[in-house]
């Protein structure tokens, strides 16, 4: 009996998927539920398993292949022959393995012309025996070594600032001592081409990955159909920073997991976003459709591309529930174990380039979405506080929306007030 591996219902909008490996070649064993193929679709990753347990006897999309739903992948039979096909070739194998083994442990007797066996003895692979300088090599190590301790100040200073293995440069100076001007020289020699050139050649053509295409789909659709638009702002870190530093290890040591910053960050937005109900809004033909719930997406880059989780009800979380929300959303998808509904359903983005070391940024748009937060990296700073000049830690925000339905006063309220609740963190435990 066999069963047809198909390419399963991928989600809301998903018709068709690339066949990105087959994890099992045919003739293979599976076992059931075991996955077998992986399929590429425009936002995730996902495993096709087994439907049964016994031999995948068919492939019939091979990798690369454009599948749809419902299409024939392969095919895994639980026939007899098969299995018994696989015995017998690892009884064949079991054999060669017995006479070879036993060619090593039967020999003849001279004198008796009768085989006689021997115990058999575990072969060891015999030591090295250590290295025994020459007279030659130790003249030459010894050279080396009087060269090394006769170098001139400024020869051992470039040395030393430029990590230069000594031993490896033949000298021009007495005895093949090393001159300044043979640094010189190796310094102004004209550098090998790059490893990835000799590998690959001046070019490589390599197709893009759906996902990849789908990025690009995306965000070339954003910039045409919406009118987008960025405001900027900075935000002095002190108290947060302070915040993290005086609650982490009793937050840590009661929820289990460490106070970060998107925690902040988040509960900053959902506070502007109720009070700015445009930006967590999205157009619609000629309608304009307000959302009364808060789904936060939150870029995370892997491997394959940037992908963009929604944490729901964000505004129903408390610090700790965000944050371990975060971290297991960020590892599955990592990863590579996102679901289509861990990226449907966001109603605005933050997207933190700070931790790449952005300084400065203008995010573009997850659309339908109208509104998205750009994070940038924390950087000392000389600010004016009370007429006096302080370093302090400042990081720039930039908030990228659809100028269409957002205006520039919303906008610039709308980040003023993320900023005055970071700049002031108890304001989002008292909710004000």
């Amino acid at each position: 009996m066999s069963e047809k591996i198909v390419v399963p219902v991928l989600g809301e909008s998903i018709t068709e998927a690339t066949v990105a490996k087959w994890l099992k070649k045919a003739g293979d064993a599976v076992e059931a539920d075991e996955p077998i193929v992986e399929l590429e679709t425009d936002k995730v990753n996902l495993e096709v398993p087994s439907p049964i347990s016994g031999v995948l006897t068919e492939i019939n999309s091979q990798d690369g292949s454009v599948v749809e739903v419902g299409a024939l992948l392969g095919s895994v039979s639980e026939s007899t022959g098969a299995a018994k096909s696989i015995a017998k070739n690892e009884e064949k194998i079991h054999k060669e393995e017995v006479v070879v083994k036993e060619s090593n442990v039967i020999k003849l007797d001279s004198t008796k012309k009768e085989p006689k066996v021997f115990e058999e003895k575990e072969i060891k692979k015999p030591k090295e025996k250590p290295l025994v300088l020459t007279e030659e090599v130790k003249s030459n190590v010894a050279q080396k070594i009087n060269v090394n301790q006769t170098l001139s100040p400024a020869v051992r200073k470039i040395v030393t600032e430029n990590n230069i293995d000594i031993n490896s440069i033949q000298g021009s100076g007495k005895d093949g001592r090393v001159l300044k001007g043979d640094l010189i020289s190796l310094m102004g020699a004209n550098p090998k081409p790059s490893e990835r050139k000799i590998q690959y050649g001046e070019e490589e053509r390599i197709k893009m990955t759906r996902l990849r295409l789908t990025i690009a789909k995306r965000l070339k659709q954003a910039q045409e159909n919406a009118a987008l638009l960025t405001t900027f702002n900075e935000v002095d870190m002190s108290n947060v920073m302070e915040m993290r530093k005086e609650n982490q290890e009793d937050f840590q040591s009661r929820y289990g997991i460490k106070l970060g910053f998107m925690s902040f960050f988040v509960k900053a937005c959902v506070v502007a976003l109720k009070n700015f109900p445009a930006v967590n809004a999205e157009i619609d033909g000629d309608e304009i459709i307000y959302k009364n719930y808060y789904n936060v997406s939150f870029a995370v880059g892997t491997d394959k591309g940037l992908v963009v989780p929604v944490l729901r009800n964000a505004d129903e979380l408390s610090f700790a529930d965000i944050e371990k929300n975060i971290k297991e959303i960020s590892e599955k998808a990592r990863d590579g174990k996102l679901t289509i509904e861990d990226l449907q359903g966001g109603t605005f983005t933050i997207s933190n380039g700070g931790v790449y070391g952005s300084m400065l940024s203008t995010p573009i748009l997850n659309l339908p979405q109208s509104g998205v937060l750009g994070m940038h990296n924390i950087v000392e700073r000389p600010v004016v506080v009370d007429g006096q000049i302080k370093i302090r830690p400042i990081m720039y925000l930039a908030l990228s929306y659809d100028h269409r339905i957002i205006d520039g006063k919303e906008s610039v309220s709308f980040l003023k007030m993320i900023k005055e609740n970071l700049e002031d963190p108890r304001r989002l435990f008292l909710d004000i």
